[in-house]
């Protein structure tokens, strides 16, 4: 049989009770009817709730913030200070993003690894090194900073973990000791690797920095410059090259060891210097610098190209001709590190 309830009709096969039921004196069935009719309305209402058309369905996505460290400088090499979101344009893969994260002056904390190069090669400067990564150390690092200590010839060895105690640091340094070999690209791979590891055992979003002293000669390591790089862009770290060539003339000098430190540099979004160039003193006084003149660019990727492993970054300042400003960041980021990182 057919029954209608709210204007609606519903083929129900009734069972036993509800002729009992309707039996009653017709003065209850009258008064009980109304309710059931509403109880049921509702049941059906929340059956039927899920399937309506025109309802909106919500899906959220875990999309991370990708963070990119710029530094600004102009024809002459002056830092630029005062620009602001509007005079940036960012792309991935060739692609614009909208910049949702903008500071003029990166104020996150300092993870921080000096790697120094004890080899024969430049085993000379040992204590002028120590002296001056001294002085580095007192003038850059804040409460919320950390900073550990490498040292690399035929090996790579710890002299100090990550800590803000800076009489822990001096006393690393003083404990510097030399060997013929070098391990250059260990010393960058494992330094990576830790640094990335620290901001995930910390979850704590800070700016991965690794300040690596050598003539650029590699004759010991496991890795090689490709896996050293790799490493670095996986764990979002900023190489900064102070190179100390120990002899002018071209004679005798690594020159694709130096220019391997140039380019893991420029790769990473650092810097490279010469000692040669003002001394120890003057090179960590500009990595100093440049990173407390820092950008931070931060975006949600959008449109992203389905399949690569690899994703390529370019900032850039419309307003500007190309030539007008030096721009440095890191080159890109890997898919699958870009989630475990953050």
């Amino acid at each position: 049989m057919r029954r209608r309830f709210f204007g609606l009709f519903f083929a129900v096969k009734e069972p036993c009770w509800v002729s009992q039921f309707l039996s009653l004196k017709k003065g209850v069935k009258n008064r009980l009817l109304p309710v059931m009719a509403t109880i049921f309305g509702l049941v059906i209402a929340a059956l039927l709730a899920p399937l309506l058309p025109g309802q909106d369905l919500t899906l959220h996505m875990d999309v991370k913030l990708v963070n990119v460290f710029v530094n600004v400088t102009d024809s002459n090499g002056a830092i630029v200070g005062g620009l602001s979101r509007d005079d940036f344009a960012l792309t991935e893969d060739g692609r614009p993003q909208q910049i949702a994260l903008f500071e003029r002056q990166s104020e996150l904390p300092l993870n921080l690894t000096l790697a120094i190069d004890t080899s024969g090669s430049v085993q000379k400067d040992k204590v002028e090194e120590a002296d001056a990564a001294k002085r580095f150390a007192h003038a850059l690092l804040r409460s919320q900073d950390l900073m550990s200590l490498l040292q690399f010839a035929t090996d790579v060895r710890e002299l100090s973990p990550f800590t803000n105690k800076l009489s822990q640091i001096d006393h690393g340094l003083s404990q510097l000791r030399g060997d013929w070999a070098t391990a250059l690209y260990d010393a960058i791979y494992l330094a990576s690797e830790r640094l990335g590891g620290l901001g995930k055992v910390s979850g704590k979003n800070a700016r991965r920095v690794l300040v690596v002293i050598s003539d650029g000669d590699d004759t010991a390591s496991n890795a090689t410059y490709a896996k050293a790089l790799e490493q670095a862009l996986r764990n979002e770290v900023m190489i900064y090259s102070i190179i100390d060539v120990p002899i002018k003339a071209s004679a005798g000098r690594d020159l694709g060891g130096e220019h391997a430190l140039i380019t893991l540099a420029e790769q990473t979004g650092g810097k490279s210097f010469y000692v040669s160039d003002g001394g120890l003193d003057t090179a960590f006084a500009r990595v100093s610098g440049d990173l407390r003149t820092q950008y931070l660019l931060g975006y949600y990727p959008k449109n992203q190209e389905p399949g690569r492993t690899f994703h390529r970054l370019q900032v850039t300042i419309p307003r500007a001709a190309v030539e007008a400003f030096n721009i440095r960041h890191r080159t890109g980021y890997y898919a699958d590190s870009q989630a475990k990182n953050k």
